[in-house]
């Protein structure tokens, strides 16, 4: 620090130095905000993970999936410890990778993004290709298919990151966009599931967007009790009376699983 003993004499130099030297301690104590917010602005696609065989297939939605070596060509996901994927993986040494494109169901994307393949098999009612190894490859809703041998496991803490040695592709849709996580976050309303990389409590956020509340407005709320989506009356009508073919526009359940706030 400059000796400030030395500097001649002016008008305030007591006062100068004085909140000079406290903007100095606070700066070097400042202690940094996470403003999870921000991490909104980190781009990502959506893609189905695969793994397993057909008597025992396993999947789920991810958005933490990306190249990360060019010869060979290996690819990482993550996938929470949780996940009954994680373990299929593991044992089978093998994964797929389905890109999804932009106009993807929602239950598609409800069964492989919220339910569990301990408790049904989500492969039953989708457009499934089996490799010759015998790997499930979801081709409904999707761009490309990419099918990996697990060359390395990292872990994480709460996730795996799986890395892939690319053996083969398959072109499924050549004129459709990718969905990405921000259209399916701003524009499908989606969320992701607590067991994601990307998962944010909405407790943390600080600039969250509001709307007008059923006490401002007199219009009524029901949330998903799957996925958190809400259903806000005075946008979109009157809940009670959705037909009984209406499902939630993110995860896919009928409205038995919403409540009402």
């Amino acid at each position: 620090m400059a000796d400030f003993d030395h500097f001649p004499v002016f008008f305030g130099y007591k006062e100068f130095i004085t909140v000079y030297k406290k903007a100095l301690f606070l700066a070097s104590n400042f202690v940094y905000m996470i403003q999870y917010e921000a991490l909104y602005n980190i781009t990502y696609g959506l893609y189905i993970v695969t793994s397993g065989c057909k008597d025992k297939p396993a999947g789920f939605i991810a958005n933490a999936a990306f190249q990360v070596t060019s010869e060979p060509p290996q690819f990482a996901v993550c996938c929470n410890k949780n996940n009954y994927s994680a373990s299929i993986i593991r044992q089978s040494g093998m994964f797929g990778l389905s890109v999804l494109h932009k106009d993807a169901s929602a239950e598609l994307i409800g069964t492989f993004g919220y339910k569990s393949g301990k408790d049904i098999n989500k492969f039953d009612q989708v457009a499934v290709k089996y490799t010759n190894s015998g790997l499930p490859l979801v081709i409904q809703d999707t761009l490309v298919v990419l099918e990996f041998k697990l060359v390395q496991e990292i872990d994480a803490g709460t996730h795996y990151i799986f890395i892939g040695e690319l053996i083969a592709t398959d072109i499924i849709d050549a004129t459709a966009e990718p969905l990405t996580y921000a259209y399916y976050r701003k524009i499908k309303k989606g969320k992701a599931p607590k067991n994601a990389p990307t998962y944010i409590d909405e407790s943390r956020l600080i600039n969250t967007l509001t709307q007008n509340t059923p006490e401002q407005n007199n219009a009524h709320q029901y949330k998903c009790e799957v996925c958190g989506y809400l259903y806000t009356e005075d946008y979109a009508g009157a809940f009670d009376a959705l037909g009984p073919n209406w499902v939630c526009p993110v995860c896919g359940v009928t409205k038995n699983e919403f409540i009402k706030i």
